[in-house]
């Protein structure tokens, strides 16, 4: 990667790190301060918030953050497009918030749920503003190249949403509280964000109703069918929530949820890659540039499956320990759902970087087709399952659903004219798997004391994995020197050391 997209791989992967570990710290007060209902209607609600924001807000933020990246000969040509989604952000928004307030004055909510329901959708409604000024805000600062600072925002909106929920839940407001939260940190972030926005571009030339020339139709049809695609993908992540919690209980929800939130932790990497490739390859799709493509794919693909095996070998290794410990004993009945999600979760995380390069590419009629295909075995395999198994039926569908989709997304490659598999070294991937999960489930036996076992197996078993997949061939001692940079110097020094 060239230094600008190290930079803005660097933000964005920092942030999310960052993030994680707030949320990491924070998970137990959270579960314990809303306990296992209040959790699985919090979901519940998360979930079906993502879903509405797909209609207001995706085809608006993504689409911003994809053009302002665009170096097109046009006179003040990013101002025009803030200008533009700015409106339309603001327009779309009003609606989603109005209707859902709407639904539930007329007592839609009532009717689906239960009374109680009734002042967390007029929350919702509040909330679908503010968080679309946030996502707006936040990519039209990565669509012009200022990743510090959109993702500077990411983490303190994260802890303002934090304070403000756990202090409203201490004096008794619940699920409510976390709510009002989530409206007060979107709100600040969008604020804040604005102003640093107003740094780099002329508001009073965004506020101007933009050219004749200016292409609306392609941004609109862009918009348009990336609403399909992003309701899509989403559906991946919230239809098995939104179905074991029609079909089952809060209880069994909030479980279940807390179990997806551990293998979720997979993704920080693929996603940060996915956020970071959607502008930076849209110039190497403009120049037709399908080799220089592929090769990105490949080693992206290649470094996200062995980071992503070593965590999820991690995670199965140290589960009985962590969960009862992190949790409390009340949820390992997550267990078995967490193992079944695990060979999912590698999947989707090889499937991450290319959608994100898929979508670049401006075509979105393949990815939409490929997306779709994963997003119906997904629904169907729930439906069925559910029923039968609960929460662990939840997990072997979306496990199936996500593991589909990074064959889906290969083929959709494939269809764009570039080839994310090629040099792959499949061989030697599966080999470093082969004798590095053993070795590290192993070593977790052996450690009897779970405080030691915490210390231990990750740091030894990231080195060991790190030497398998050296000496497989999976890793090139040039690539791990490489990849070395990015991280803090002692940890930097620590791998040459190790490499030498």
């Amino acid at each position: 990667m060239n230094r600008k997209l190290t930079s803005g791989f660097l933000s964005i992967l920092n942030a999310k790190i960052l993030v994680s570990f707030v949320g990491v710290l924070s998970l137990p007060f959270v579960v314990r301060a809303l306990g296992a209902d209040g959790y699985g209607d919090y979901a519940f609600l998360m979930s079906t918030f993502s879903m509405l924001m797909i209609l207001v807000s995706s085809g608006v933020t993504e689409g911003v953050q994809k053009f302002v990246a665009e170096e097109r000969d046009v006179a003040g040509w990013r101002e025009q497009v803030l200008g533009f989604y700015g409106k339309l952000a603001v327009a779309l928004a009003l609606v989603g918030s109005v209707l859902l307030a709407g639904a539930t004055w007329f007592g839609l909510v009532d009717g689906l749920l239960s009374p109680r329901f009734r002042t967390y959708f007029y929350l919702l409604a509040g909330l679908v503003v503010a968080a679309q000024l946030r996502a707006f805000v936040r990519r039209s600062l990565m669509g012009v190249g200022l990743e510090k600072y959109s993702e500077s925002l990411v983490v303190t909106g994260k802890l303002t949403w934090l304070g403000v929920s756990l202090g409203l839940a201490w004096i008794g407001y619940g699920v409510a509280g976390f709510l009002i939260g989530k409206i007060a940190a979107s709100a600040l972030t969008a604020v804040v964000g604005g102003f640093v926005l107003s740094r780099h571009v002329s508001i009073p030339r965004v506020l101007r109703s933009s050219a004749p020339s200016f292409p609306r139709r392609e941004l609109l049809s862009f918009n348009g069918l990336n609403i399909v695609l992003v309701l899509l993908l989403m559906s991946l992540f919230h239809v098995d929530i939104v179905m074991l919690r029609l079909l089952g209980d809060s209880t069994q929800t909030g479980y279940y949820k807390a179990a997806l939130a551990l293998a979720e932790y997979m993704w920080l990497v693929p996603i940060s890659l996915q956020t970071l490739l959607l502008h930076s390859t849209s110039n190497l799709w403009s120049n037709d540039r399908r080799e220089a493509i592929s090769e990105l794919a490949t080693r992206v693909t290649r470094y996200a499956f062995l980071l992503t095996a070593l965590l999820a070998i991690g995670v199965y290794a140290l589960a009985d320990r962590f969960v009862p410990f992190y949790y409390g004993q009340a949820f390992v009945v997550l267990l078995e759902p967490l193992t079944l999600l695990l060979p999912g979760a590698l999947g989707f995380a090889l499937a991450r970087p290319l959608y994100g390069i898929n979508q670049a590419n401006g075509n979105l009629r393949p990815l939409i087709v490929a997306t779709g295909g994963a997003a119906a075995v997904n629904a169907g395999l729930n439906y069925a399952l559910i029923p039968l198994y609960g929460m662990s039926g939840a997990a072997a569908a979306t496990s199936i659903g996500y593991g589909s989709m990074f064959v889906l997304q290969v083929a959709c490659a494939r269809y764009l004219g570039y080839d994310p598999l090629s040099g792959l070294r499949p061989t030697r991937l599966l080999a470093t798997v082969a004798v590095g999960a053993p070795l590290i489930v192993g070593l977790d036996a052996l450690v009897s004391n779970t405080l030691v076992a915490f210390a231990v197996v990750p740091a030894v078993g990231f080195l060991a994995f790190g030497a398998v997949a050296l000496g497989t061939g999976a890793l090139d001692a040039e690539e791990l020197l490489e990849a070395a940079e990015l991280l803090p110097d002692p940890v930097e020094r620590g791998v040459r050391l190790i490499v030498s």
